[in-house]
């Protein structure tokens, strides 16, 4: 795949368009996204924008039910589904190239001819409520909620995508439709083709994308987040269970701060694969766990990085411990160039796999477009990744991994304080 092999398009007062074709591999995906999602929700919307993605299955104007719909996908082999992040909302389908068109009427269809109909929004509380409870009694899922929840606190980005409980049961139906149709609008859409695509998809995309009507809203965009006086944070959430899910990190950099390029190669390091530092220090010199990894998120304002462990309960102070040292031992000596050509060839490898995807393909293309002030490629970023240096691991860890940036959160069987000092 040539580095630059992309084509961008904009249809005027219509989506963005980005193609990416391969010809060498069988599949084709087709996502459909809209740069919406739980932090763009004021306190009465909570769930609002996971409920749409919800309710946009539920059948159409010409697929008039959840059966019709998911028939004609099966039908076709298609692999299908659809998520909702905290700064995006998106749909796929992955199938074959001489499916294409139909996999845009379908998407398209879903996007603006939704019934959107109030039997269905009942029901589908009912399913929310126990998809959240689902998260919830699962320690392993919800741990990445609490973590959240101790970094950004009040901030949206700190709130549940699924909304809490409550806030499912006095959502209404109207002021669903007025979200849905402030943000669903055509010339707010990214749409990505990746995969063997056919030649006439620019073509296909205006027949069943192009505006029906004129554009009119009162969008809203987000509340940025401004990190408040640094301190350490930690909040604990009290489960009966066997093992205790643990999540330690800290505030990082938004989307197109170029520290995250080093920061990716520090989480590998650290936590990416099973020679890693803490998967060797943690589960096979200690054995205090099963598994420890680590990694990023980052938002178009925002980021975070965390090391998540599932332990005992006896273990967790240990384990914390252990943690700590190795994020200090980063901060007082340089990463050997072995080790930093180890992670580099990683980096490289998986991501040059996930390539051959399609689906991969149009999902991380679908995100450049949306935050990236400049789109770049899997092969750019890698060749990004192979420019950091040591000593730029080494800034980015003294820059982090300070007391007053980390946060620590926790679920599990406790009673009164679990450490009286954690540094």
């Amino acid at each position: 795949m040539n580095q630059r092999i992309f084509l961008e398009k904009k249809i005027p007062n219509g989506p963005r368009l980005i193609l990416v074709p391969r010809k060498n591999v069988p599949s084709l995906t087709v996502l459909v996204a809209v740069p919406v999602g739980s932090r763009y929700e004021s306190d009465n919307l909570r769930g609002v924008s996971h409920f749409i993605e919800h309710l946009l299955f539920k059948g159409t104007k010409k697929r008039p039910d959840t059966l019709a719909l998911t028939r004609e996908l099966d039908c076709l082999g298609a692999e299908y589904n659809a998520y909702t992040a905290k700064d995006r909302t998106a749909y796929h389908i992955k199938t074959i190239k001489k499916n294409q068109e139909k996999a845009l009427d379908i998407l398209s269809d879903m996007f603006f001819d939704s019934l959107c109909r109030k039997e269905d929004f009942l029901k589908e509380k009912d399913v929310i409520i126990e998809e959240i409870k689902m998260y919830k009694e699962n320690p392993l899922f919800y741990i990445d909620d609490v973590f959240e929840q101790t970094l950004y606190g009040s901030h949206s980005l700190g709130k549940m995508i699924s909304g809490e409980i409550g806030d499912i049961k006095k959502l209404s139906l109207k002021k669903l439709l007025e979200f849905k149709n402030n943000f669903y609008q055509p010339d707010k859409i990214v749409i990505v083709l990746a995969g063997n695509i056919q030649p006439n998809s620019e073509e296909l995309i205006k027949k069943y994308f192009f505006p029906r009507k004129k554009i009119t809203r009162k969008e809203k965009g987000f509340i940025s987040f401004t990190k408040k006086r640094p301190c350490f944070k930690m909040k604990k959430v009290v489960k009966e269970v066997d093992q205790v899910q643990i999540a330690l990190g800290g505030i990082s950099y938004p989307y197109n701060d170029e520290r995250n390029y080093p920061l990716s190669l520090l989480a590998v390091i650290l936590g990416g694969y099973m020679s890693s530092r803490l998967f060797l220090k943690v589960r096979v010199e200690k054995g205090l766990a099963y598994f420890v990894r680590m990694d990023i998120n980052i938002y178009e304002d925002t980021g975070s990085f965390a090391v998540w462990a599932g332990v005992d309960k006896a273990k967790v102070k240990e384990a914390v411990k252990v943690i700590l040292e190795e994020f200090f031992r980063v901060k007082k000596e340089l990463i050997t160039k072995e080790e930093i050509q180890r992670a580099k060839t990683f980096y490289e490898g998986r991501t040059k796999i996930q390539m051959e995807n399609s689906d991969f393909l149009a999902s991380f293309f679908a995100r450049e477009a949306m935050f990236s002030k400049k789109i770049l490629t899997p092969l750019e970023k890698i060749e990004k990744i192979k420019k950091v240096t040591p000593e730029q691991i080494q800034e980015v860890a003294k820059e982090l991994f300070r007391p007053d940036n980390l946060a620590l959160s926790l679920i599990g069987p406790f009673k009164g304080k679990v450490f009286k000092n954690i540094f």
